[in-house]
């Protein structure tokens, strides 16, 4: 169920939008701001980059070309590189973003929301990341929803999903089937890494239930893109739960 702070009249909108780790930075520079890849068919990566101890860390987002316009999964994590995202996107495809739906509380995925409320563009959570980002001082999204959610927008539908604590508590995934593609966020680990990350906000035990739970609900799927590093191997979900058993 989708609910909002503020007036319901978005809502309606929205149901109606049919019309409607570890990792070695060796030969990496900071010019690197931002880079988007085509996953297939109008699903694209966009990468931005976090100047962290001089070195330029990767952050994976995405966004989907709708015949009602462009959706977004996540924010950049640096907001100089906001601005720059939104007119790549109109230069390449002629259309502006609609949506943004962030999928857990931390910087990385929320740092933009502000941006983008300020251009008009509707940015929604979870009530559970939007209450965790509020008493953690993090940018919140203007609408939250209520429980796992369906949404349709232009010929796509993404079903927002809840398997339970991993990285954080509130951490979601989002799927389309229509496309078998998985936004996994900052739950799933690429294959690059060789550790877990920042783990400062996780539930080590819960986390590899949770994974668990994606690998059984989703056991064929094709594209699956995680929050940081490399996303071109789709058993991310299996080297996830590696990590977690090796981890202590």
């Amino acid at each position: 169920m989708l609910l909002r702070k503020f007036p319901y009249c978005f809502i309606l909108g929205v149901l109606l939008l049919t019309v409607f780790g570890n990792y070695s930075m060796v030969g990496q520079n900071l010019q690197n701001t931002l880079k988007i890849e085509q996953v297939t068919g109008d699903f694209y990566v966009y990468t931005t980059y976090k100047n962290l101890n001089g070195y330029p860390f990767p952050s994976n987002s995405v966004y989907i070309v709708t015949e009602a316009g462009i959706v977004l999964f996540d924010t950049p994590w640096d907001t100089t590189q906001c601005g720059p995202l939104l007119d790549s996107i109109y230069n390449k495809h002629h259309k502006k973003v609609i949506m943004c739906i962030v999928t857990h509380f931390h910087d990385d995925r929320t740092a933009g929301l502000h941006y983008f409320k300020n251009k008009g563009i509707k940015t929604l959570s979870s009530k559970q990341t939007y209450l965790l980002g509020k008493s953690r001082n993090e940018k919140t999204a203007e609408y939250y929803f209520i429980g796992d959610t369906v949404l349709k927008i232009g010929q796509y539908t993404f079903n927002t999903y809840y398997a339970g604590k991993g990285h954080s508590d509130d951490n979601i995934v989002i799927w389309c089937g229509k496309s078998n593609f998985l936004y996994g966020g900052c739950l799933v680990k690429s294959t690059e890494n060789e550790g877990l990350g920042n783990i400062a906000d996780a539930n080590i035990k819960e986390w590899k239930k949770t994974i668990r739970t994606l690998i059984k609900k989703y056991p064929n799927v094709l594209y699956i893109i995680p929050g940081h590093f490399d996303w071109h191997d789709n058993s991310s979900l299996q080297h996830t739960l590696k990590l977690l058993d090796k981890h202590k």
